[in-house]
């Protein structure tokens, strides 16, 4: 029991998930690279989390640069990534990731209304044109599968051609490790 949660028996208790913990001397540089930052805080979910599992493979470190540079180097407004990776989350059904964001993104300046509206998917109405955009355009995504016309316009008119594609990105990316996280039964952190 993790909490007041039972935890299915395939699920091994050092790594919160489906596979042991990735054993840093059995990987290559790159993946070596990756291990060290997961164990080094400079993840959110450390070796508990996507990170651990990706070690896996050898397009763990693309993954983890893609990754970066969506989150940091791409110039997308901490906010608005953060709300992009919430409205991601929320869509895929995806409890680790959310619990993981959420914080970051109060830290980052997301208020709490527009956390609240994303997790209870309410109406946008009252909340900054920038902010609403990300969150419809997320909605389109996963949830009707089809972006209107008219919301991809609004969305190109306020984030210019490169940033609405990083925006997309970052969700797709987030969806993907939704997708990780799903398939391995990633488990909440005993203190969620």
């Amino acid at each position: 029991m993790t909490g007041s949660r039972t935890v299915p028996d395939d699920i091994y208790p050092e790594s919160g998930n489906r596979l042991p913990p990735p054993e840093r001397e059995m990987l290559d540089e790159a993946r070596k690279k990756d291990f060290d930052n997961s164990v080094s805080g400079r993840t959110l979910a450390g070796l508990r989390g996507p990170g651990g599992i990706q070690l896996y493979s050898p397009v763990g470190p693309l993954i983890s640069q893609v990754n970066r540079y969506l989150r940091f180097d791409a110039g997308i407004d901490a906010r608005i990534r953060e709300i992009a990776i919430l409205t991601t989350a929320r869509e895929a059904s995806n409890q680790f990731e959310w619990t993981m964001h959420e914080p970051a993104a109060l830290k980052e300046g997301v208020a709490p209304e527009i956390v609240d509206l994303i997790k209870h998917r309410k109406p946008l109405a009252g909340i900054a044109e920038e902010y609403a955009l990300v969150i419809r355009l997320g909605r389109a995504i996963f949830a009707d599968r089809k972006v209107p016309s008219e919301l991809f316009a609004q969305a190109r008119a306020q984030f210019g051609d490169q940033r609405l594609v990083d925006i997309v990105l970052l969700m797709g990316n987030y969806a993907a490790t939704a997708a990780l996280l799903t398939a391995f039964d990633m488990q909440l952190p005993a203190e969620s």
